[in-house]
């Protein structure tokens, strides 16, 4: 497995499966997940209003994954998962793992060979750049997946910092 840390747009990554930090509604946002549903366009919106009318009518609880379509995405899936919101009186650690974790998972289902990850957490939910490279960092080695190309990509400069210090 190759994993690699890029300065960027995840909206433009050419890869099999785009990791959208969403929030628990599936329906959209602000940061990642709304420049995803806006770059992907309403084929990805109806899909997630397809797994609400199902499985996830009350939302996707956090620390899961689950997949649609990508649709305009250079992208055969979006994955999405939902971040932990950083507390400083609780260690929500293993949500944020669980995030990377089961995104990887569900590449393995689809049989996705490349995957692009955003830093899950570490914008408006609050999670510390640092942490939130190491806990993604680790949890990606320590994971057993088919995955061939791991790709980080961060669109801050402390973010892409903290992942490449995380990596060495």
């Amino acid at each position: 497995m190759a994993i690699q840390i890029i300065s960027g747009d995840i909206t433009r990554q050419r890869v099999d499966a785009i990791v959208n930090a969403a929030n628990s509604s599936l329906l959209g946002g602000g940061g990642v997940d709304g420049a995803i549903h806006r770059a992907g366009g309403p084929d990805i919106l109806e899909a997630c209003r397809e797994l609400r009318r199902g499985h996830y009518g009350k939302g996707l609880p956090t620390g899961q994954a689950v997949a649609t379509t990508a649709g305009r995405l250079d992208a055969r899936w979006v994955i999405h998962t939902v971040g932990p919101v950083y507390a400083v009186t609780q260690d929500r650690s293993e949500l944020l793992a669980s995030c990377y974790r089961e995104s990887l998972a569900v590449a393995d289902e689809l049989g996705a060979a490349s995957i692009a990850f955003p830093a899950v957490s570490a914008g408006v939910y609050g999670w510390p750049a640092t942490s939130a490279a190491e806990i993604a960092v680790s949890t990606v080695r320590e994971t057993a997946t088919n995955v061939q190309v791991i790709r980080f990509v961060l669109y801050s400069e402390d973010v892409l910092a903290a992942f490449r210090r995380a990596m060495d």
